[in-house]
C-alpha cells in the first residue's frame, strides 16, 4: 500500500473504526450488467439511436463501459455514421429521374454508332531485358553498369478512332506535322475516301 493510505486507515482504526470495508457513497455507478439495465437500455437506445455513449451513461447512472459493454455484446449495436447525399430527393424528382432513365434505355441503341479518337506520342526505346545483360564475371572483375532508359524524341504520333466494340481506325502522322483540327480533316477524308472505294 501506498505510505498515505497506510497512514490514512491508521488514523481511522485510531478513531475507533473496526471494519476494513468502503463506506457506502451514494451515486456510485454500477459496475455489474443486470437484465433489468439491459432492459432499460434497449429502451433508452430505441427512443433514441442518436444518444452518443457519453449521454447514456448519465442517464442510467453507470459508467461508460458497462454502458459500451451492454450497447456492443447483449444489444449487438454498433455506431455506424449516415450516408452523406448532396440532397434527398422528393416523390415527383424520382418520378422524372425514372421516366428519363427509361427513355435513355430505349434509345441506347444510338450510342453503338458513337466514335470518339485521341491521340498519342510513341516513343523509341532500345530496351535490354535483364536477362539479356546478365554478364559472367569472377569475384575481381567490376560490376557492369547500364544507365536508366530515357524518351527519346517523339518519331510518331498515333491517332486513334474507336467506338465502345474497339478500334475502328487508326494511323501514325510522322513529324513534323502536328496532330490538330487540319490534321484530323485529313485522316478522316482519307478515311471516308477508302470506305467509298470499299
Amino acid at each position: 500500500m501506498k505510505k498515505s493510505s497506510v497512514s490514512e486507515w491508521h488514523s481511522r482504526f485510531t478513531d475507533g473504526r473496526e471494519n476494513v470495508q468502503d463506506d457506502p457513497r451514494s451515486g456510485q455507478p454500477k459496475t455489474q450488467r443486470t437484465d433489468a439495465d439491459v432492459k432499460r437500455e434497449r429502451t433508452l437506445v430505441r427512443s433514441d439511436r442518436g444518444l452518443g455513449l457519453r449521454v447514456i451513461p448519465e442517464e442510467m447512472n453507470m459508467n461508460r463501459k458497462t454502458v459500451r459493454q451492454i450497447v456492443k455484446e447483449d444489444l449487438g449495436m454498433r455506431k455506424i455514421s449516415l450516408k452523406m447525399l448532396p440532397r434527398i430527393l422528393t416523390c415527383d424528382q424520382k418520378q422524372l429521374l425514372f421516366h428519363v432513365l427509361s427513355d435513355i434505355l430505349c434509345t441506347a441503341e444510338m450510342f453503338d454508332r458513337v466514335i470518339t479518337d485521341g491521340e498519342t506520342g510513341c516513343f523509341k526505346y532500345d530496351q535490354v531485358t535483364k536477362r539479356q545483360s546478365k554478364r559472367c564475371k569472377t569475384q575481381n572483375s567490376p560490376r557492369q553498369k547500364n544507365a536508366h532508359m530515357s524518351h527519346s524524341q517523339v518519331e510518331t504520333m498515333l491517332v486513334c478512332f474507336f467506338e465502345h466494340k474497339g478500334i475502328v481506325h487508326y494511323e501514325f502522322i510522322a513529324q513534323p506535322q502536328t496532330v490538330n483540327q487540319q490534321c484530323y480533316l485529313e485522316v478522316l477524308t482519307s478515311l471516308r475516301e477508302s470506305v467509298r472505294k470499299k
